[in-house]
């Protein structure tokens, strides 16, 4: 009785908005703390910063130890790639960041922690999995990208070498140009550089902003969206389905119009095996 009686205290902890915005609130306290070491700071306030590095460390174990605890198939907790990450930079972060040889990697990792935002916030983490969902499709937008560049970078190469040898010197050059061109970092200078040569230049550099910065961004704008969308309706369903199940545990579900048609056909069906049909 006890155990279960602490089961749910635990749960209770996981799941009061309070908790969850006080780890928010450490982890930016944790990413400003390591802003803040960049700095040449006073003497007095190295031992500060010691205190609050390990403040943080010992306030992240005992949150990871919380949901695990909180969880009521222990076994279950470790199916999620977020505890996986959340535990991971934990336990590396505990590695003392003082002169010793592993110190470079516990600041690193330090700085890492921030990223535990995204496993707290479940919007950010609908946010990189649409990101990460939309990687294949991206993928063939980025081929057909680097195909433009490529017929572009050789067309530029070969009329715009004799012109500036720095910015059109070979295909690796060219392709790096389009790229400053394509990010509107100064690309008039260059167009009006060709323009001095070929007057015509100016549709090769209009052609290929608009392939790139317009029609390409916008494709990648799209995919990204069209995954976003879906992983929202599915977030919406699983809490709706969340929702449900919590109200048929507690015995709250109240009747949806379907349920009332099936009961109105199943009375039916009994008044007329009864042969009592209503007039």
């Amino acid at each position: 009785m006890q155990a279960s009686e602490l089961q749910n205290k635990f749960e209770r902890i996981r799941a009061n908005k309070w908790f969850e915005a006080f780890v928010i609130s450490v982890i930016v306290i944790s990413a400003l703390l390591v802003g803040a070491k960049t700095y040449e700071l006073p003497a007095g306030f190295s031992s500060i910063t010691l205190f609050l590095d390990w403040f943080i460390s010992a306030f992240f174990l005992t949150e990871i130890t919380i949901r695990f605890l909180a969880e009521k198939r222990k076994r279950y907790f470790f199916r999620s790639f977020w505890n996986w990450f959340d535990t991971l930079i934990v336990i590396i972060s505990l590695i003392p960041a003082d002169d010793t040889e592993l110190a470079l990697i516990a600041r690193l990792v330090r700085v890492f922690r921030v990223l535990r935002m995204i496993s707290i916030i479940p919007e950010l983490r609908i946010l990189l999995v649409s990101l990460v969902k939309a990687l294949p499709q991206l993928g063939y937008v980025m081929l057909l990208m680097f195909i433009i560049f490529y017929i572009y970078a050789a067309i530029g190469s070969t009329l715009f070498e004799n012109i500036n040898p720095v910015l059109w010197g070979d295909i690796t050059i060219s392709m790096l140009t389009l790229f400053r061109i394509m990010t509107f970092e100064d690309w008039t200078d260059v167009m009006y550089e060709t323009q001095e040569v070929y007057s015509l230049s100016w549709i090769f550099y209009l052609t290929f902003i608009f392939f790139t910065a317009f029609a390409f961004l916008n494709m990648v704008i799209g995919i990204v969206v069209n995954v976003m969308e879906r992983e929202n309706e599915k977030a919406r369903a699983e809490k709706q389905a969340e929702l449900l199940a919590e109200q048929v545990a507690q015995g709250n579900v109240e009747p949806t119009l379907k349920d009332v048609m099936d009961e109105l056909k199943a009375l039916k069906a009994q008044l007329k095996q009864a042969d009592i049909t209503p007039k």
